[in-house]
Protein backbone atom coordinates (compact mmCIF):
# COMPACT_ATOMS: atom_id res chain seq x y z
CA UNK A 1 0.00 0.00 0.00
CA UNK A 2 2.60 2.59 0.95
CA UNK A 3 4.79 1.51 -2.50
CA UNK A 4 1.94 2.42 -4.39
CA UNK A 5 1.19 5.90 -2.39
CA UNK A 6 4.85 6.68 -3.23
CA UNK A 7 4.32 5.79 -7.02
CA UNK A 8 1.14 7.74 -7.35
CA UNK A 9 2.79 10.77 -5.69
CA UNK A 10 5.41 10.66 -7.54
CA UNK A 11 3.78 10.43 -10.96
CA UNK A 12 1.71 13.35 -9.72
CA UNK A 13 4.85 15.76 -9.25
CA UNK A 14 6.26 14.30 -11.98
CA UNK A 15 3.20 15.25 -14.34
CA UNK A 16 3.38 18.72 -12.51
CA UNK A 17 7.06 19.70 -13.31
CA UNK A 18 6.30 18.58 -17.20
CA UNK A 19 2.73 20.00 -17.44
CA UNK A 20 2.70 22.77 -14.89
CA UNK A 21 0.54 22.81 -11.47
CA UNK A 22 -2.75 24.41 -12.61
CA UNK A 23 -2.68 22.07 -15.95
CA UNK A 24 -2.15 19.08 -14.05
CA UNK A 25 -4.74 19.89 -11.89
CA UNK A 26 -7.38 20.11 -14.33
CA UNK A 27 -6.25 16.69 -15.83
CA UNK A 28 -6.44 14.93 -12.66
CA UNK A 29 -9.65 16.24 -11.95
CA UNK A 30 -11.10 15.43 -15.40
CA UNK A 31 -9.78 11.75 -14.45
CA UNK A 32 -11.59 11.97 -11.03
CA UNK A 33 -14.68 13.32 -12.73
CA UNK A 34 -14.46 10.10 -15.19
CA UNK A 35 -14.00 7.66 -12.56
CA UNK A 36 -17.31 9.10 -10.66
CA UNK A 37 -19.20 9.21 -13.41
CA UNK A 38 -18.20 5.15 -14.35
CA UNK A 39 -19.72 4.71 -10.50
CA UNK A 40 -23.08 6.27 -11.20
CA UNK A 41 -23.68 4.42 -14.18
CA UNK A 42 -22.75 1.34 -12.65
CA UNK A 43 -25.51 2.04 -9.91
CA UNK A 44 -27.93 2.95 -12.82
CA UNK A 45 -27.50 -0.21 -14.14
CA UNK A 46 -26.55 -2.26 -11.10
CA UNK A 47 -28.09 -5.83 -12.30
CA UNK A 48 -26.49 -5.26 -15.51
CA UNK A 49 -23.36 -4.25 -15.12
CA UNK A 50 -20.28 -5.91 -13.06
CA UNK A 51 -16.77 -3.44 -13.00
CA UNK A 52 -14.02 -2.87 -11.14
CA UNK A 53 -12.86 0.86 -11.19
CA UNK A 54 -13.43 2.20 -15.01
CA UNK A 55 -13.94 5.72 -15.93
CA UNK A 56 -16.40 7.28 -18.28
CA UNK A 57 -15.89 10.85 -19.32
CA UNK A 58 -18.14 14.16 -20.39
CA UNK A 59 -20.45 13.02 -22.75
CA UNK A 60 -20.32 9.60 -23.22
CA UNK A 61 -23.21 7.15 -21.79
CA UNK A 62 -23.65 3.62 -21.41
CA UNK A 63 -27.06 2.56 -22.15
CA UNK A 64 -28.87 -0.95 -21.69
CA UNK A 65 -32.28 -2.12 -22.77
CA UNK A 66 -32.82 -5.16 -21.49
CA UNK A 67 -32.95 -7.07 -18.14
CA UNK A 68 -31.04 -9.97 -20.13
CA UNK A 69 -28.14 -7.98 -20.81
CA UNK A 70 -24.57 -8.23 -19.25
CA UNK A 71 -21.59 -5.99 -19.02
CA UNK A 72 -18.36 -6.77 -17.53
CA UNK A 73 -15.57 -3.86 -17.38
CA UNK A 74 -12.53 -4.87 -15.93
CA UNK A 75 -10.26 -2.68 -14.18
CA UNK A 76 -8.55 1.00 -15.27
CA UNK A 77 -10.70 0.40 -18.50
CA UNK A 78 -10.68 4.41 -19.85
CA UNK A 79 -13.79 5.89 -21.97
CA UNK A 80 -13.46 9.30 -23.21
CA UNK A 81 -15.34 12.00 -24.12
CA UNK A 82 -18.68 11.04 -26.82
CA UNK A 83 -17.78 7.53 -26.60
CA UNK A 84 -21.50 5.57 -26.83
CA UNK A 85 -22.49 2.20 -25.88
CA UNK A 86 -25.17 0.26 -26.13
CA UNK A 87 -26.40 -3.20 -25.11
CA UNK A 88 -29.45 -4.70 -25.65
CA UNK A 89 -31.89 -7.68 -25.90
CA UNK A 90 -29.20 -11.01 -24.40
CA UNK A 91 -25.81 -8.98 -25.07
CA UNK A 92 -22.88 -9.65 -23.42
CA UNK A 93 -20.12 -6.95 -23.98
CA UNK A 94 -17.00 -8.01 -22.36
CA UNK A 95 -14.17 -5.15 -22.14
CA UNK A 96 -11.06 -6.06 -20.79
CA UNK A 97 -8.38 -4.64 -18.22
CA UNK A 98 -6.58 -1.57 -18.83
CA UNK A 99 -8.37 -1.08 -22.16
CA UNK A 100 -8.44 2.32 -23.53
CA UNK A 101 -11.64 3.72 -25.99
CA UNK A 102 -10.68 6.81 -27.45
CA UNK A 103 -13.03 10.15 -28.34
CA UNK A 104 -16.24 9.34 -30.12
CA UNK A 105 -16.36 5.62 -30.48
CA UNK A 106 -19.77 3.79 -30.76
CA UNK A 107 -20.07 0.35 -29.85
CA UNK A 108 -23.61 -1.76 -30.40
CA UNK A 109 -24.14 -5.24 -29.10
CA UNK A 110 -27.11 -7.44 -29.07
CA UNK A 111 -25.54 -10.93 -29.03
CA UNK A 112 -21.81 -10.75 -27.77
CA UNK A 113 -18.53 -8.20 -28.07
CA UNK A 114 -15.14 -8.85 -26.47
CA UNK A 115 -12.60 -6.42 -26.46
CA UNK A 116 -9.24 -7.86 -24.91
CA UNK A 117 -6.84 -6.49 -22.16
CA UNK A 118 -4.39 -3.36 -23.37
CA UNK A 119 -6.34 -3.09 -26.30
CA UNK A 120 -6.21 1.11 -27.81
CA UNK A 121 -9.07 2.25 -29.57
CA UNK A 122 -8.34 5.45 -31.90
CA UNK A 123 -11.24 7.89 -32.12
CA UNK A 124 -14.29 7.54 -34.49
CA UNK A 125 -14.35 3.70 -34.28
CA UNK A 126 -17.79 1.64 -35.00
CA UNK A 127 -18.22 -1.86 -33.33
CA UNK A 128 -21.35 -3.49 -34.59
CA UNK A 129 -22.00 -7.45 -33.65
CA UNK A 130 -24.94 -7.12 -36.14
CA UNK A 131 -26.94 -6.03 -39.10
CA UNK A 132 -30.08 -4.69 -40.41
CA UNK A 133 -31.83 -7.91 -42.11
CA UNK A 134 -32.76 -5.28 -44.73
CA UNK A 135 -33.29 -8.15 -46.97
CA UNK A 136 -36.25 -9.44 -45.76
CA UNK A 137 -35.09 -13.02 -45.35
CA UNK A 138 -35.90 -14.08 -42.11
CA UNK A 139 -38.57 -12.92 -39.86
CA UNK A 140 -35.97 -11.24 -37.47
CA UNK A 141 -35.35 -7.69 -37.69
CA UNK A 142 -31.72 -8.02 -36.74
CA UNK A 143 -28.67 -10.53 -37.78
CA UNK A 144 -26.90 -10.98 -35.03
CA UNK A 145 -23.03 -12.03 -35.28
CA UNK A 146 -19.98 -11.25 -32.88
CA UNK A 147 -17.37 -9.49 -32.81
CA UNK A 148 -13.64 -10.79 -30.84
CA UNK A 149 -10.59 -8.70 -30.31
CA UNK A 150 -7.99 -10.13 -28.84
CA UNK A 151 -5.32 -8.88 -26.28
CA UNK A 152 -2.36 -6.11 -26.80
CA UNK A 153 -4.63 -4.73 -30.62
CA UNK A 154 -4.53 -1.34 -31.96
CA UNK A 155 -7.29 0.01 -33.99
CA UNK A 156 -6.77 3.19 -35.27
CA UNK A 157 -8.80 6.10 -36.74
CA UNK A 158 -12.35 6.08 -38.24
CA UNK A 159 -12.16 2.19 -38.32
CA UNK A 160 -15.84 -0.12 -38.57
CA UNK A 161 -15.71 -3.19 -37.32
CA UNK A 162 -18.69 -5.47 -38.43
CA UNK A 163 -19.63 -8.75 -37.18
CA UNK A 164 -18.44 -12.11 -37.21
CA UNK A 165 -15.15 -10.30 -36.92
CA UNK A 166 -12.26 -12.31 -35.02
CA UNK A 167 -9.18 -9.96 -34.73
CA UNK A 168 -6.13 -11.61 -33.54
CA UNK A 169 -3.41 -10.12 -30.63
CA UNK A 170 -1.19 -7.71 -30.86
CA UNK A 171 -2.85 -7.47 -34.64
CA UNK A 172 -2.82 -3.24 -35.80
CA UNK A 173 -5.98 -2.13 -38.16
CA UNK A 174 -5.12 0.92 -39.93
CA UNK A 175 -6.78 4.25 -39.74
CA UNK A 176 -10.26 3.86 -41.72
CA UNK A 177 -10.65 0.31 -42.34
CA UNK A 178 -13.58 -1.76 -42.68
CA UNK A 179 -12.88 -5.12 -40.92
CA UNK A 180 -15.23 -8.31 -41.61
CA UNK A 181 -13.90 -11.67 -41.08
CA UNK A 182 -10.57 -13.10 -39.63
CA UNK A 183 -7.51 -10.64 -38.76
CA UNK A 184 -4.26 -13.24 -37.37
CA UNK A 185 -2.24 -12.16 -34.50
CA UNK A 186 0.66 -9.58 -34.87
CA UNK A 187 -0.69 -8.29 -38.09
CA UNK A 188 -1.07 -5.37 -39.91
CA UNK A 189 -4.83 -4.28 -41.60
CA UNK A 190 -4.67 -2.17 -44.38
CA UNK A 191 -8.45 -2.31 -46.28
CA UNK A 192 -7.32 0.18 -48.91
CA UNK A 193 -10.30 1.37 -51.05
CA UNK A 194 -9.97 2.91 -54.46
CA UNK A 195 -12.39 5.72 -55.51
CA UNK A 196 -15.67 4.74 -57.60
CA UNK A 197 -17.82 7.41 -59.09
CA UNK A 198 -21.36 6.49 -60.16
CA UNK A 199 -23.25 8.47 -62.70
CA UNK A 200 -25.92 10.22 -60.45
CA UNK A 201 -28.94 9.58 -62.65
CA UNK A 202 -27.52 5.55 -62.74
CA UNK A 203 -27.26 5.64 -58.96
CA UNK A 204 -31.01 6.90 -58.51
CA UNK A 205 -32.39 4.68 -60.95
Amino acid sequence: MITNVRKIAATLLRESRNRGIYYSLIMNLSQVIGYLRGGINKLIYARNIRSSIFALQANSRIEIFSRHAKVVIGKFVFIRKNASIRVDFTGELHIEDKVFINDNCNINCVNKIFIGEHTKIAPNVSINDHDHNYKGETDQHLIKGEVIIGRNVWIGSNVVILRDTYIGDNAVIAAGSVVKGHVPASTLFLNKRERSFIPYAAANQ
